[in-house]
Order: C-alpha cells, then sequence, then structure tokens
C-alpha cells in the first residue's frame, strides 16, 4: 500500500508539472477572414497606434492554439521564453510541434527562441514550417527578415520584409528595408 501511494503521488507531481496532454491535436483554428479584415483594416490604418491596436489583435488570432493542451504548450513556452529561460521554452515548443504539427505558432516561437540564442540557422528551417502554414504570417515573415540580415543574407531579408509590409505597412521593422535595398548587410 505505501509503494501505492508514493507512486500516485509521483503520477500526480508529474501530471501537475505539464500541461494537460489529449491523445491527438485538432486542426487549427480557420482564422483566414478574420485576418484578411485584419490586414484590410492596417493597410488603411490612420497612424502607427491605430495599426499597433490591429497588430495585438492578428497576434491574438495566431496564439489561439488548436485545442487547451496546445495552448497549455504554447503559454508554458512564451513564460519560459520571456524569463530567458531558452531550454525550458524550447522543450515546451518542441513538445507542441509534435503535438500540432500543423499549427504555425508552434515552430514561429520556436524560431523566435533560437533567434534570442543567436541560433539563426536554426530559426531559419523553423520561421519557413511556420510560413508554409501561414503564409501571411507578418511575426514570422519579420523574424525572417531578421534572421536573414544575421545571416548576411539582406537581398532575400529585403524580399521576406517586402512581403510583410505589403500585408502591414506599420511594421516597426519597415525601417530596415531602406537600409537593405541601398544594399547595406550591416544595419
Amino acid at each position: 500500500m505505501k509503494n501505492f501511494v508514493a507512486g500516485c503521488a509521483a503520477v500526480i507531481s508529474v501530471a501537475s508539472a505539464a500541461p494537460a496532454m489529449a491523445t491527438e491535436c485538432p486542426p487549427p483554428p480557420d482564422h483566414r477572414a478574420a485576418l484578411s479584415d485584419l490586414f484590410a483594416a492596417a493597410q488603411k490604418a490612420k497612424d502607427e497606434a491605430d495599426a499597433q491596436r490591429l497588430t495585438a489583435r492578428m497576434w491574438g488570432l495566431w496564439t489561439d492554439a488548436p485545442d487547451a493542451t496546445a495552448q497549455d504548450w504554447l503559454d508554458e513556452g512564451m513564460s519560459r521564453r520571456d524569463v530567458f529561460d531558452f531550454t525550458g521554452a524550447t522543450e515546451a515548443f518542441d513538445a507542441l510541434v509534435a503535438y500540432c504539427p500543423d499549427y504555425a505558432e508552434g515552430y514561429n516561437q520556436r524560431a523566435f527562441v533560437n533567434y534570442m540564442r543567436q541560433d539563426y540557422s536554426a530559426a531559419l528551417p523553423d520561421l519557413n514550417r511556420a510560413l508554409d502554414r501561414q503564409p501571411r504570417h507578418t511575426g514570422a515573415l519579420t523574424g525572417k527578415a531578421l534572421t536573414l540580415i544575421a545571416l548576411h543574407r539582406p537581398a532575400e531579408a529585403a524580399l521576406a520584409l517586402r512581403r510583410a509590409l505589403k500585408l502591414n505597412p506599420w511594421l516597426s521593422e519597415r525601417h530596415l528595408l531602406l537600409g537593405l535595398e541601398a544594399g547595406e548587410e550591416e544595419l
């Protein structure tokens, strides 16, 4: 009986330390129409403050995970990243990507961690995976541009940044385009 109680306590401890795990990830939410409306509004925004509010709403859609399990992994990874626990963040995003391979934000957030760690070669494939799933993800597009700048690939960076700015001309990274178009590799 004593071993049984100890075993149950260990299971409860592990279960409470990790997000609840469902058996299969459902498809990601389809926010295409709402994103189209937000991109149209961003292109007509009166000023930067208005555009920032629209961008925040876009991020709300991109970070809307397919289910509670995926949301737990995403939230855990973002919380760990915010306190510079890159190992813990990567573990959470790895779990999210394994569980929900069709959900773009898992790849995008893992790429961001790698970018922060200055592991640009690891960030780029995840950004491409995110964009394969969400081609209009301006966060992934600007992340790709910044990663390509760090990899000294300014022409490709300019292409990614132009794609993002076509969707949302108010992105804070818009000022980088002038330097890229002028051929400056060091920004």
